[in-house]
């Protein structure tokens, strides 16, 4: 009686814990460092609809961490066998203290590092909390109902929201905006979506062209951060969707919705490199497959194929215009390798990659928060010793766990390892680490494949869940 009422306990905690993850999906897409710049909602219509303050969702964090370390000490979970695999996260995280006390900017560092405290501690909690295959199936009930929410709102602003807004405001420009409430135009000046130019409200030039381009972001901040929400989760959605326990009129509904709205999602956020990504993940299941090595080569070529096709025909006009968004990436990374060479023991401090980028960045460089590339990154932020711990921690988490859950008959594990593999590739052109809503996420699964590849009892744990 005794096992089975902390097991009860476990699930009971993982649920609320995906549930708090599915809530920070919800409301926490924005990166950490531009909390000040989040207003709170005033109405109930601003706080259902619009994203919250991130500091927020420290406040809200905060108890759950309180109660993962009681329920931890109270069971006595052991940390993982592997032993790198949690001093590498500790020595991160303790560099990231003593680089702070270098920073350039304390509110900037203050933040990040609140945003790093959630990220280890998902980690650990995953690890030392659901070890079993049930507490884990338990965490990713409120984590995928989030997602098929965000990707819901992610179809709905393509096919509705954002055509309609854009007919709105051209018809509202013609009619010198006569056919607006002023109460609404009011509230469309306030956020800068109608702006005066020479003594006219016009609409905003740059919203009329992220509705004209039509990129999705769901309930992220920005249409890459959708691509990595759905690199992580979309496998593990597929995985279940195809499960045999459904009967087949639900099961071929499911796969059909998820696939519609995973990869619709992908290619409407307009992420090239997400769309890369995901081929090498198909690439990657379908090597898994029990099938003859010349049938996965010609499978693998043809997905390739098709994905590179899609790939030219979705993306040739911006590579026609010359891939801004690459060569700025390029001038944000320079930068970072010239900040750590300038400052290669404590950086300038976590989060504060702007400080010394506003300094040295090329004279027709757009300006950059963040060095939009999470290793590099902490190299700039807390030196060479910062980005070694990070660096090494993750490639060790990702070559234990995989070589462990490439030899496994489990689906779902493999579906959680390979969302993840492809977020952690992600983050080379991205600043996923810097939004909770990713990185607690994805933190917490690595940490849960982890206790569970190193639980000794999860053999008997699998059983009871089949």
């Amino acid at each position: 009686m005794k096992v089975k009422r902390k097991i009860a306990a476990n699930e009971i905690y993982a649920l609320a814990f995906g549930l708090l993850l599915g809530l920070c999906i919800w409301k926490f897409g924005n990166p950490v460092i531009l909390d000040a710049k989040i207003s709170a909602p005033n109405f109930f219509s601003e706080f259902l609809n619009d994203s919250w303050p991130t500091h927020w969702a420290n406040w809200i964090f905060l108890p759950f961490a309180i109660a993962s370390g009681i329920l931890a000490f109270k069971n006595k979970w052991p940390l993982p066998a592997a032993k790198s695999l949690w001093l590498l996260p500790l020595l991160w995280f303790g560099w990231q203290i003593v680089s702070a006390t270098q920073t350039v900017d304390a509110d900037l560092t203050t933040t990040t590092l609140w945003q790093f405290f959630g990220c280890i501690t998902c980690y650990f909690l995953g690890a030392l909390l659901f070890q079993n295959f049930q507490a884990r199936n338990f965490l990713l009930i409120g984590i995928l109902i989030a997602f098929a929410f965000c990707l819901v709102r992610a179809a709905d602003q393509k096919l509705v929201e954002f055509p309609r807004s854009q007919q709105m405001l051209v018809e509202g420009q013609r009619d010198n905006w006569t056919n607006m409430p002023p109460e609404m135009l009011l509230e469309m000046k306030r956020e800068q979506i109608i702006v005066t130019t020479n003594g006219v409200d016009v609409a905003n030039p740059a919203v009329l062209e992220k509705f004209s381009k039509g990129r999705v972001m769901g309930t992220m901040v920005y249409p890459n951060a959708l691509a990595g929400i759905i690199l992580l989760l979309l496998p593990v959605s597929l995985t279940l969707a195809f499960s045999k326990k459904l009967r087949p009129a639900i099961r071929a509904t499911t796969i059909a919705l998820t696939i519609f709205l995973g990869v619709g999602g992908l290619f409407w956020s307009g992420s090239k490199l997400g769309w890369l990504i995901a081929m090498a993940m198909g690439g990657l299941y379908l090597f898994r497959l029990n099938w003859p090595t010349k049938l996965k080569i010609t499978a693998t070529v043809i997905v390739a194929i098709i994905g590179l096709g899609i790939f030219a025909a979705r993306f040739h006009n911006y590579f026609a215009k010359g891939a801004t968004s690459v060569v700025a990436r390029l001038d944000y990374w320079r930068a970072a390798a010239q900040t750590t060479a300038a400052n290669p023991i404590l950086g300038t401090g976590p989060g504060t990659f702007q400080r010394p980028y506003a300094k040295i960045k090329s004279p027709d460089a757009e300006m950059a928060r963040l060095a939009h590339n999470d290793y590099l990154e902490q190299f700039s932020d807390s030196g060479i010793p910062g980005g070694i711990f990070y660096v090494s921690w993750i490639f060790l988490a990702l070559a234990i766990i995989g070589r462990k859950i490439w030899k496994s008959a489990d689906a779902i594990s493999f579906a959680i390892f390979t969302g993840l593999l492809g977020w952690f590739v992600q983050a080379f052109a991205e600043f996923s680490l810097y939004v909770p809503a990713l990185a607690w996420t994805a933190f917490a699964l690595l940490g849960c494949l982890i206790g569970n590849q190193f639980d000794k009892n999860r053999q008997t744990a699998n059983l009871a869940v089949k």
